[in-house]
């Protein structure tokens, strides 16, 4: 019988690893109540923290918080 070899501990998932889905135009314009056109050009300016997949943006909620939080924090 072949015996499989052990997976180095470094490449094994590790429990508190965790993903945040990427939100669409429409969500993260809601979550920051603005027009999603709006959002879309300010994305395109890069004046808002912003991935272009293809011709598709996405944002990361924690992230646009965040920038709320900074940009408008007096």
């Amino acid at each position: 019988m072949k015996q499989i070899p052990e997976v180095s501990s470094q490449f094994q998932p590790q429990p508190e690893a965790s993903f945040e889905r990427l939100l669409n135009t429409e969500e993260a314009a809601t979550l920051l109540r603005i027009h999603p056109k709006t959002l879309q050009r300010m994305a395109r300016k890069g004046e808002i923290p912003a991935i272009q997949i293809g011709k598709l943006w996405r944002f990361s909620s924690a992230t646009l918080l965040l920038w709320q939080e900074e940009k408008f924090a007096r």
